[in-house]
């Protein structure tokens, strides 16, 4: 606590028994957003400092297997960005990175595979694409010229849903399936004299994959 930023990082290198290599322990603090704290005593940082930081000593001694315990919870956007950034760096030299996290979106963004863990148990681990390929749904959504009462019977096997002021309407597909059904749907909408004046796509997020697999496992 008393040592400064890069005599800490430093000594955590030399615990390894690695020679001193001033130009790499530069980069990390650079990378890391903390080379103009080099020289600051470890104990008068912010929380988010300290923590970057400890981070600065895990990369030290250039390890190829990493463990990163959720390193951005209660930190700050920007140290949240650096983060990414530096873990996709890492990833891109080989180096092997097992991160926890409860933001969603940062294994969304960041993981090559993902693990799904619910009350202390794993249960799922998957590549991120396979994951999102298979469970990951898109969605259509007619918003329609005039407001709708109901959906017309003609229309039931697509099992729409319409919203609240009659307004739009929302079709789940599956990317995957031959055939999405969209082609179908739209003639249908205008065979049964419904207008529209847009539509839109959307696809399901790693968080909504999450959350429908944590519901099921529940059930």
């Amino acid at each position: 606590m008393f040592e400064t930023v890069w005599a800490t990082v430093c000594f955590s290198r030399g615990l390894f028994d690695l020679p001193a290599d001033p130009d790499y322990i530069a980069k990390i603090l650079k990378d890391l957003s903390l080379w103009d704290k080099k020289d600051s005593k470890i104990m008068a940082l912010s929380g988010g400092m300290k923590r970057r930081v400890l981070i600065a000593k895990a990369l030290a001694h250039e390890p190829r297997v990493l463990f990163l315990d959720e390193p951005t919870a209660g930190v700050d956007v920007e140290l949240r960005k650096d983060m990414w950034q530096l873990v996709r760096s890492l990833r891109d030299a080989g180096v092997t990175i097992i991160l926890t996290t409860h933001y969603i979106e940062e294994a969304e963004e960041m993981a090559d595979r993902v693990g799904v863990i619910d009350r202390g148990e794993i249960i799922l681990v998957e590549r991120k694409a396979e994951l999102m390929r298979k469970l990951g749904k898109k969605q259509l959504t007619v918003i329609l010229q005039h407001r709708l009462e109901a959906i017309p019977e003609a229309l039931a096997a697509y099992d729409l849903t319409l919203s609240a002021d009659g307004c739009e309407l929302t079709y789940d597909y599956d990317v995957q399936a031959g055939r999405t059904g969209i082609t179908g749907l739209l003639n249908d909408l205008s065979s049964a004299g419904i207008r529209f004046r847009d539509i839109q796509t959307t696809q399901s997020s790693l968080e909504d994959i999450f959350v429908g697999l944590v519901r099921k496992d529940h059930a």
